[in-house]
């Protein structure tokens, strides 16, 4: 994806001042990065918007994997050189091996319980062997038992290491699913919403994973969505979290009305610290 060099200006403008006008900052690329809740939008009124960077590293992740750029500075200065050869641009924005690309359509599944599902109309257990995972490509076809609770786990590691914290899952038929590789959201957020099982959202504690729950969740699912928020939780703050986490992230906090959620929010004001959720691997 080549980026137009007006839209890499005012992202960078965007990284220096942590905060931009949403009327100066329009493009596809900056709705998925609020989607994504790398930033987040906070309004001020009816009309006035602010767009606030949440996530730098994050947005850093994202320009090299969507856009192949590895420095944005880097990447404005070359297309601003008048001299600047096909092949220079080539190599700062679109090289072919940094630039992800569509593969399969579908996404990952887990489960450390044996889940009863349809697939194509006929019987389909997830149960994969330790070590491994399942992939559904023709999900509009993939139908998990009603009672199965979809559990959406942000982190790679805990994904795949999900039976160390069976505990969380208590009393539960969880069926976990994973929505990275990132083009993969898309495929999970259709096939939630073709689901009327609950879904609960397994991210990070803080701003950054609260922002991805309510934008990208939360507000397609409604009532059937809920955050997972362990027991015990305020211990892992204290010795688990990171104060970077909860100086270099915003939200907007105005339009959270879910109970649980928001007082999450309170423990992250409190203890002044975000917590990554394969914290919770420590220990298991």
């Amino acid at each position: 994806m080549m980026m137009p060099l007006s839209l890499a200006d005012k992202l960078q403008l965007l990284i220096e001042e942590g905060q931009m006008q949403a009327s100066k900052l329009k493009h596809p690329i900056v709705t998925e990065l609020v989607q994504e809740g790398i930033i987040t939008d906070v309004r001020s009124g009816r009309t006035k918007s602010t767009l606030v960077l949440s996530n730098a590293t994050a947005l850093h992740n994202y320009l090299f994997n969507k856009c192949g750029i590895t420095d944005l500075k880097d990447y404005i200065l070359t297309l601003k050189n008048a001299d600047a050869l096909r092949a220079d641009i080539i190599e700062v924005s679109s090289n072919s091996k940094s630039v992800s690309r569509r593969t399969f359509k579908g996404f990952l599944i887990n489960s450390y319980l044996p889940i009863e599902c349809t697939l194509n109309g006929q019987p389909f257990l997830v149960h994969p062997d330790e070590g491994t995972f399942q992939f559904v490509s023709n999900y509009e076809q993939f139908i998990p038992a009603h009672d199965v609770v979809i559990v959406g786990v942000e982190n790679a590691e805990l994904f795949t290491h999900i039976s160390r914290v069976s505990d969380l899952f208590n009393e539960m038929k969880p069926l976990f699913i994973c929505r990275y590789p990132q083009e993969q959201s898309k495929d999970v957020m259709k096939w939630l919403q073709l689901m009327p099982n609950r879904y609960l959202h397994f991210g990070d504690f803080d701003f950054a994973g609260i922002n991805i729950y309510m934008q990208e969740y939360k507000k397609h699912l409604g009532e059937r969505a809920s955050f997972l928020i362990p027991d015990g939780i305020e211990v892992l703050f204290e010795k688990h979290g990171n104060r970077k986490l909860y100086d270099g992230q915003h939200l907007n906090d105005n339009l959270i009305d879910e109970s649980a959620v928001k007082e999450l929010i309170s423990k992250i004001h409190k203890h002044k610290k975000g917590l990554e959720q394969e914290a919770l691997l420590i220990g298991h």
